[in-house]
């Protein structure tokens, strides 16, 4: 796994990351000698990334009384990856409502060419919010693609940058889940299903997130490809409390690491 970071002063580094045994070795290709603290600034990225540093024992508890769940337990999934920063996390969901994933790499891909940190030729940094904020919002839609989703995007990033959007704190606030996803919510652009997966990738796992892919997962795998309400998805993962919409989403993803031999990075 590979990952461009901006390290403080907008210095971007290149990881490369690989299992070894239990543990994740991590190379960082840099043009000039980091110092501890710009290694530490590195390792704490990943580790967000990677969610390290959560304990998901109380999930592979409750995933160990599901017999069609143990596999969880088994391969140590639940974390599910993320972004180092919520405002990546979060412009990122903006850019998959209502289109194809391909459209969705050619956004990010756009952006991240057009005001990424540069480490070379083939890597590039995802923009802070400064650098998408200077950007207009004919630019967004002629350059970077984003159509509708332009004003929504263009307004979350100068937001974040002069300071009247605080979407870090969202990783650390002691909200109740209600409260932080109306507070979520709040930002424009971002309905129920950006909202629920959001939530998941701060830890966060008491909304379903449905979009139509789900939905149609879901009457494959339990209504024969029949069509039921929103309602009756929801009931149908009530009894996992808490944990409902990451039971939700390993079950709808199952068969990716099912057919290629590979399963959820633990």
């Amino acid at each position: 796994m590979e990952r461009t970071l901006t390290l403080p002063r907008r210095m971007p580094v290149h990881c490369i990351l690989q299992e070894d045994g239990s543990n994740v070795a991590v190379t960082v290709r840099s043009y000039r000698p980091l110092t501890p603290t710009q290694c530490e600034h590195a390792a704490s990225q990943l580790r967000a990334c990677l969610r390290l540093d959560e304990d998901f024992g109380p999930f592979h508890d409750a995933a160990r009384r599901y017999p069609e769940f143990r596999w969880v337990c088994e391969t140590g999934s639940g974390r599910l990856l993320r972004a180092p920063t919520v405002f990546e996390d979060a412009v990122k969901m903006l850019l998959t409502t209502n289109c194809t994933w391909r459209l969705t790499t050619i956004m990010v891909a756009n952006l991240m060419q057009a005001v990424g940190e540069r480490f070379d030729e083939e890597h590039r940094a995802f923009p802070a919010p400064d650098a998408v904020a200077s950007l207009s919002e004919r630019t967004l839609r002629t350059r970077i693609k984003t159509g509708y989703r332009s004003p929504y995007l263009l307004r979350m990033a100068r937001d974040v940058a002069e300071g009247k959007l605080d979407m870090e704190s969202w990783r650390t606030s002691t909200l109740p889940t209600p409260e932080l996803y109306e507070e979520i919510r709040k930002v424009k652009g971002v309905g129920p299903y950006a909202a629920g997966n959001l939530l998941r990738l701060l830890g966060r796992c008491d909304y379903l997130a449905l979009d139509s892919w789900v939905r149609q997962q879901f009457f494959k795998i339990h209504r024969k490809g029949r069509i039921v309400k929103d309602i009756t998805i929801e009931r149908h993962y009530e009894k996992f409390g808490i944990w409902k919409g990451l039971f939700f989403w390993l079950e709808m993803t199952k068969e990716w690491h099912d057919e290629g031999g590979n399963t959820p990075i633990g």
